[in-house]
């Protein structure tokens, strides 16, 4: 029996298998990854290595063993056929007779377009009759504090979602609750609404990293459509800029509140506050 992540190079799938070591032993963990070599540093820690891409279908053929728990990480290719590469995890899953697989979605209360691959895949998986937990992760700190090259050069921080609230909270959060639940028993057939203890808004946003920096940054809001332009004119392609902007359209609608305590509770700590994670990223 093996704990299979998939993604584990990628941003969340680092933290995952990095928790997971602290938990089993490594030669229970496979990480799943296209490039093997970012992934040396934890095969010489004893972690299995398997080399496939949702791309490539039949490199997932015999990857999984009856019994296996697998998390299933979403892709990253949003615009591509997400729900297709997907269901190909999906489906070897199923042939396998794992145990359980675990898939990082959306936020049940999400209506933007970004969340749309994430409703086919949940349908994919509850049709497949797989025991399937849903980890519908909410926003991560790091959607905004990976990005503040810009946001510190011009002093504003702009978006499009008015007075609305953020729940967001760390990968790492994000992660410990997948690792309970891979770990763990009791968890088939469950959805997790997962979010961070404390909703935020811009200009709370603005206000703590202006007092981190000690610069005044504004909080400038702006219409959606504008953002979408803003988003085009620093080089994102327009549909994915659209996609962003259609998310910032959400959060002035409250979707991303999270108060189910979902990922505190799985997690076994509160999460982290969002001012730690500016404090890192100012740091840095």
């Amino acid at each position: 029996m093996s704990i299979v992540v998939t993604g584990a190079t990628g941003h969340l799938g680092r933290h995952v298998v990095e928790q997971l070591l602290e938990k089993v032993p490594a030669d229970q963990v496979t990480a799943v990854v296209r490039t093997p070599e970012k992934a040396a540093d934890l095969a010489e820690r004893g972690v299995k290595l398997a080399v496939a891409d949702y791309n490539t279908p039949e490199t997932f053929d015999t990857l999984f063993a009856a019994g296996d728990k697998v998390l299933l990480i979403s892709g990253s290719e949003v615009g591509n056929d997400r729900v297709g590469q997907h269901t190909v995890v999906i489906n070897a899953a199923k042939n396998a007779g794992v145990a359980l697989l675990a898939y990082t979605s959306a936020p049940g209360s999400l209506t933007a377009a970004l969340a749309d691959d994430h409703r086919g895949t949940e349908k994919a998986l509850l049709e497949s009759g797989l025991p399937y937990v849903l980890l519908r992760n909410g926003w991560y700190h790091e959607n905004y504090t990976e990005n503040l090259a810009p946001v510190l050069e011009y002093n504003a921080i702009t978006h499009a979602a008015g007075e609305g609230r953020v729940s967001s909270a760390a990968r790492a959060d994000y992660a410990a609750a997948a690792v309970a639940v891979l770990t763990g028993e009791g968890h088939e057939n469950k959805t997790y609404e997962l979010g961070g203890d404390v909703a935020w808004n811009f200009a709370e946003y603005a206000a703590e990293l202006s007092r981190q920096t000690g610069k005044e940054i504004a909080n400038s809001p702006v219409p959606t459509e504008a953002l979408t332009g803003i988003l085009t004119g620093a080089g994102l392609p327009e549909p994915i800029a659209a996609i962003l902007a259609g998310v910032d359209a959400s959060i002035e609608k409250g979707e991303l509140v999270i108060d189910s305590g979902d990922l505190a509770r799985l997690a076994g700590r509160p999460t982290t506050p969002f001012a730690e994670a500016i404090a890192a990223a100012v740091k840095n």
